[in-house]
């Protein structure tokens, strides 16, 4: 943690929000915004999909469809009705290291819904047959993915990169073993992880501090009795030592995919990581990034070349993306290797450098604007690190120099350790 407190040790920019935790460890997030009579309620849990023990493949994700099935006091749909009757607009996700729910809405509604998110997500029953019911729409997800050849080849990649961490396993689950879950079981993952310590409630609009902290401490005041819940086994990524390659050939496929992926740094190391990020941008972000000109708008080798970074707890992804035709396939993943040499080898020339760190930062002044996106913000960064580091990334990415984005292609992005799926016509 040494690096990621070296982080916060350097920022000079004050955290918005205020912060505050319950006797129960509840932590509490909230920013007054007068300017729109809206308030959103992001709560965010530490019971993602990494939880799961192997055998229970699925059960996060089938649990955030599960908690909107109602309480004793809630029947199932009564929640999603009383918010939308009043305008207002509610979700969840799932992901690896969390789930979370939220709420928008007009803030004098705020002192009738809050108790109520806040019910289903404390004294979630799963009913039996409500159970049975909402397993047959997961399990139509699962097989709906597998429809989609660009959702069907980043996990293919994902389980090929992450041999051993959850996170090489898919978040939808298991069909097989999604099939052999019991409601008894889902109550224990929920009894055993939906508890304080575990749990973030952002709320950010027009509603004052007093008031905010008087309805979430009454409303989030008696959690559900701890449960004991099978724990996943920890098992220690072996590192790349070449490269992992799987070929899948598909049907009806027009243009062929070459996926490739590298594991980066996680939280712990922050400022490595938000290096990856501009490497992202700088490698395959818009026409003049270095891959998009050279290979689309120069040799005409792909139809689209992307790149990616996603933050995530233990270890961050980086992915590059290419749509072309099969003939072109050894030929484009040569050249992006070369350009991945040229990275560690020269230094990123400052004005090239200057360019995308700039749009990083206006990217993240476009998705800070509104109360549902500082919510996800500060929530997101409470769950995988610190709720203050969500403002520290303008002036960490702005921080960089040349050589450091050097040494940190030269550390990361071997052109010789990745993993490599590719999608071609069968």
């Amino acid at each position: 943690m040494i690096a990621l407190r070296k982080v916060l040790s350097e920022g000079v920019e004050p955290f918005p929000a205020q912060r505050y935790r319950l006797a129960n460890g509840l932590l509490l997030i909230h920013q007054y915004i007068p300017a729109v009579p809206v308030v959103t309620v992001d709560v965010w849990v530490k019971a993602g999909a990494a939880l799961e023990p192997e055998p229970w493949s699925g059960m996060a994700h089938f649990l955030e469809h599960m908690i909107f099935k109602g309480t004793r006091r809630l029947a199932p749909g009564a929640f999603d009705q009383m918010i939308e009757s009043r305008g207002g607009v509610t979700n969840a996700a799932t992901s690896h290291d969390y789930a979370h729910y939220f709420i928008s809405t007009a803030a004098v509604d705020l002192p009738e819904t809050l108790p109520h998110l806040a019910d289903l997500l404390l004294n979630a029953t799963i009913p039996d047959d409500e159970f049975e019911l909402e397993r047959d729409v997961v399990l139509e997800e699962i097989r709906q993915s597998f429809d989609d050849p660009d959702g069907l080849g980043f996990q293919v990649l994902m389980s090929t990169l992450y041999a051993q961490h959850p996170y090489g396993r898919a978040v939808l689950g298991d069909a097989t073993k999604l099939r052999e879950h019991s409601p008894q079981e889902m109550r224990w993952f929920h009894q055993a992880h939906y508890q304080p310590e575990n749990m973030t409630v952002v709320v950010v609009g027009d509603v004052t501090w007093e008031q905010t902290l008087e309805l979430v401490g009454n409303a989030f005041e008696t959690f559900p009795q701890r449960a004991d819940c099978p724990r996943p086994a920890q098992k220690v990524e072996p590192p790349l030592t070449g490269i992992r390659r799987q070929v899948l050939e598909l049907p009806r496929l027009g243009l062929a995919r070459l996926m490739l992926g590298w594991a980066g740094p996680g939280a712990e190391s922050l400022r490595h990581a938000y290096g990856l990020d501009l490497l992202s941008v700088l490698l395959a972000s818009g026409r003049t990034s270095r891959l998009v000109r050279e290979l689309r708008e120069e040799r005409h080798l792909v139809q689209d070349i992307t790149s990616g970074f996603s933050l995530q707890r233990d270890s961050s992804l980086f992915t590059i993306t290419a749509w072309l035709d099969p003939e072109h396939l050894d030929q484009v993943e040569a050249i992006i290797g070369d350009r991945l040499s040229e990275l560690a080898a020269v230094p990123v020339p400052q004005l090239e450098l200057s360019r995308y760190q700039r749009t990083l930062r206006n990217d993240y002044a476009f998705s800070s604007e509104t109360a549902s996106q500082l919510a996800g913000l500060y929530g997101y960064y409470s769950t995988i690190a610190q709720p203050e580091l969500a403002v520290a990334y303008p002036r960490v990415i702005s921080s960089y120099t040349p050589d450091e984005l050097q040494h940190l292609a030269e550390q990361y992005l071997s052109p010789l350790r990745y993993a490599a799926v590719v999608l071609q016509p069968s």
